[in-house]
């Protein structure tokens, strides 16, 4: 067995034949490479999942690196004001659709225990196939198929950030709750506890929704400055253009009036020449 295969195993058989691949190495004589492999960490369940995914639905994956690619190209358009926010929007929506696909995908996996992946352990996946979309070193953890926690993707592209190794917020909420109880043993010390937790992640998430909306608000301006200088170019070529028209026009009406003019003092002269031609005639 390869050291790749290990990642590809139901998760509950990883530290078996992680141990008797390392086995196999120091009886071959490979004392480092065995060491290597006896140091592997057994995946979390979440990474694990993801893992499947990466090594089962490569297509899937694939698009999912495209529309993150799209993604990252689209915000990048709008942020130098160049891009258009309904395309950014449609990019958005794609990555989001091939996330979605995947976690779809990742709720048929069942965990060492033979259930399946708990609504808590598909947010991570997901939170994972976010960062792989749009981090560049997420994604070559994800696609290699070998990794060992979640990662926790925040904000948008080169704008958000992972952390590989890291429980996630919950994790962190519900182990200060299990650290303040033991501290207190009182349910009214953890009641407040669970609350403080509550408003600090509900803090963290106003303050990541303001730097969004900042965000988004920004590149908003610049589009319709952009636009409005467009507009603004269009009218002074447009007025310029009537300008233009309007001393044409002054110029064919006088021509007009001179013709005009010539029009009837020809006339004229027909009608005396016309008289006179009578006049001889008499």
């Amino acid at each position: 067995m390869d050291v790749d295969d290990l990642y590809g195993l139901p998760l509950d058989s990883f530290v078996t034949e992680r141990t008797a691949l390392a086995r196999e190495l120091r009886k071959a004589g490979e004392r480092e490479r065995a060491g290597e492999v006896a140091a592997l960490k057994k995946p979390s369940v979440a990474a694990w999942a993801v893992n499947q995914l990466a090594r089962t639905q490569r297509r899937a994956v694939a698009d999912l690196l495209e529309a993150g690619d799209a993604l990252r190209s689209a915000q990048d358009d709008v942020l130098a004001g160049r891009g258009d926010p309904r395309s950014l929007r449609a990019a958005v929506e794609r990555e989001r659709l091939a996330v979605q696909t995947l976690t779809d995908a990742a709720r048929g996996l069942l965990s060492s225990e033979g259930h399946e992946l708990s609504d808590t352990m598909i947010e991570r996946v997901s939170d994972t196939l976010h960062a792989a979309a749009l981090d560049d070193d997420a994604r070559e953890q994800v696609s290699g198929g070998r990794l060992e926690r979640e990662l926790r993707h925040v904000g948008l592209g080169g704008l958000g950030a992972f952390g590989g190794g890291s429980a996630p917020p919950q994790a962190d909420e519900r182990a200060a709750k299990r650290a303040a109880t033991r501290r207190t043993g009182s349910d009214g010390n953890n009641k407040q506890a669970g609350e403080r937790a509550d408003r600090e992640r509900t803090a963290r998430e106003r303050a990541e929704a303001q730097e969004e909306a900042r965000r988004a608000a920004r590149a908003t301006e610049r589009e319709a400055r952009r636009r409005a200088e467009r507009a603004e170019r269009a009218a002074k070529l447009a007025l310029e253009r009537r300008d233009k028209a309007a001393a044409a026009l002054g110029e064919a009406e006088a021509e007009l009036e001179s013709a005009q003019e010539a029009v009837t003092e020809a006339q004229a002269r027909l009608w005396v020449a016309e008289e006179a031609v009578r006049g001889t005639s008499r």
